[in-house]
């Protein structure tokens, strides 16, 4: 979506230019907020030049953001001729966002500032969810973090986005839940529950969408605007970025790798979610007589078995070659990124391994991604969720994060 320049300034294509007409002031915010956010600092006549808006034009725009808080003005910055420039930068404190993680075996709910930052975090483990433990930990979350806040940030909290798992009723076998306990997730509408007293939007989406959504919006690596998405969670999810924009599809499943078919190791092929989920890494620690239960506690470090662990990451590593090499060779993908609820040491020595196996395949007519890390670490889902109501809110393309309620 953006070119970038010699000056370190980028231009921004078609879909990014502005409108000089009245109407369509609220996409203009948007579109100067989201250059803000993509670059730091912008003085007037470089948005200006960015958008194709008239400098004043622009000029109003700024003033009004300032006002509501959103901009901050910093020190004028003298040029050779002509009045100083003034950089406009985002107000971290101009909007406040909540993101709602729910996942098969963890929860968590983060406060994020405007520039993604967390605030806040509180955090519940449990052996399978249930809809009414996972919305009274929301509430009880949400009063203990609002808690804390002063009068004027409660007054800017934006949104709460929810990210979790869709159908969590058909998975009560593998997370060993009793089936009637899952299927009251079935019947509840849990955005409308939690959404119940709350003075500001709420918005749902798929768990691993939101975690790409996370990398597209606060991730830190070169910008690419193609790129395959995988989280690995319970079990693994992905994300597609095409053009900049996060592709939800046709029915919000795109890039459901889980269910790509690659090679078992044993001659034969299953799913990937099989082999490159932590559920499988959970059920080996298991079937050795070793506690599963501290893969969940905390993601900063596992104390597990060095070669149970190591079989894992070579099994997962392989599925995640050829799942990638597959998917290269429908879209001509920049980069392929790996995140996940994992230790840094862990999640790199998966990369690694991946870009190892990668090279083991035949790659004739494929041009093969860049293998990355993800930069935004597991709390990507949470973090994917409280961008659901920034992007709603604050920047261009933002029906790119959401489904159709």
């Amino acid at each position: 979506m953006v070119d970038s320049t010699n000056s370190g300034i980028a231009t921004v294509h078609r879909l990014d230019r502005g409108s000089n007409q009245s109407g369509m002031r609220a996409y203009n915010e948007r579109l100067v907020l989201s250059l803000v956010r993509r670059h730091g600092a912008l003085a007037k006549m470089e948005i200006a030049r960015m958008t194709g808006l008239s400098a004043q034009t622009v000029s109003v725009i700024m003033r009004a953001l300032e006002a509501d808080g959103l901009l901050l003005r910093g020190k004028p910055v003298r040029g050779k001729v002509g009045q100083p420039a003034v950089p406009m930068s985002l107000d971290p404190q101009g909007a406040l966002f909540f993101g709602l993680k729910i996942g098969r075996r963890s929860s968590d709910l983060v406060l994020i500032d405007f520039l993604g930052q967390v605030m806040a975090k509180v955090h519940s483990a449990y052996r399978y969810p249930t809809p009414a433990a996972t919305i009274a930990f929301a509430r009880e979350a949400l009063t203990q973090i609002t808690a804390q806040l002063t009068a004027r940030q409660n007054g800017r909290i934006a949104g709460l986005g929810i990210a979790m798992p869709f159908q969590l009723w058909d998975w009560a076998e593998f997370v060993e839940a009793p089936s009637d306990a899952m299927m009251d997730w079935k019947t509840v509408d849990i955005r409308a529950e939690i959404a119940e007293g709350a003075d500001y939007p709420v918005f749902l989406l798929n768990d691993a969408s939101a975690a790409c959504g996370a990398e597209l919006v606060f991730g830190s690596a070169p910008g690419q605007s193609d790129f395959l998405y995988f989280y690995i969670g319970y079990f693994i999810g992905g994300g597609v970025v095409l053009n900049g924009s996060l592709y939800s599809g046709r029915t919000g499943n795109a890039g459901a790798i889980g269910s790509m078919p690659v090679p078992d190791g044993r001659g034969g092929t299953g799913q990937l979610i099989d082999i490159a989920s932590i559920a499988t890494l959970e059920a080996a620690l298991d079937a050795a007589g070793h506690a599963s239960s501290v893969l969940w506690e905390s993601p900063g470090h596992w104390p597990v078995d060095e070669s149970i662990l190591g079989e894992w990451i070579d099994g997962l590593s392989k599925a995640l070659a050829h799942a990638i090499v597959a998917s290269s060779s429908v879209i001509d993908f920049e980069a392929a990124v790996i995140d996940g609820w994992l230790p840094s040491e862990v999640r790199a020595r998966i990369v690694a391994a991946t870009r190892v196996q990668i090279e083991q395949i035949d790659l004739a007519g494929i041009r093969a991604p860049i293998v990355r890390e993800g930069t935004v670490g597991h709390d990507a889902r949470a973090l994917g969720a409280a961008s659901l109501a920034l992007s709603q809110r604050f920047l261009v393309d933002s029906n790119a994060f959401l489904m159709d309620q």
